[in-house]
């Protein structure tokens, strides 16, 4: 169990920052929100894969994935938080 927490720390800070880096703009978050990030990713890179190529038995749909499968994952959920909080940032400065 203390492995998996560890895999997860360590994926969540390489697939979070990446992600932040390959997504071009200003994301005012800090570490913690990145390895969140990262983590999150990481789900659901392992949810895409489980759609994309069939089912895992071992594991089922809500799995970690690999580090390209996390850094994919975490892309799309820095584009979802970028979309959700630019409305609110939106209408709060108008």
């Amino acid at each position: 169990m203390i492995g998996f927490l560890l895999y997860m720390l360590v994926i969540g800070i390489i697939a979070g920052f990446l992600a932040r880096l390959l997504v071009p703009g200003r994301d005012p978050m800090g570490f913690w929100a990145t390895v969140l990030l990262g983590i999150v990713g990481s789900f659901i890179g392992g949810f895409l894969g489980y759609v994309l190529f069939g089912k895992d038995l071992d594991e089922g749909a809500l799995q970690a994935s690999g580090i390209i499968g996390s850094i994919i994952g975490a892309v799309i959920a820095l584009l979802i938080y970028r979309a959700v909080t630019r409305n609110r940032r939106g209408t709060l400065h108008r």
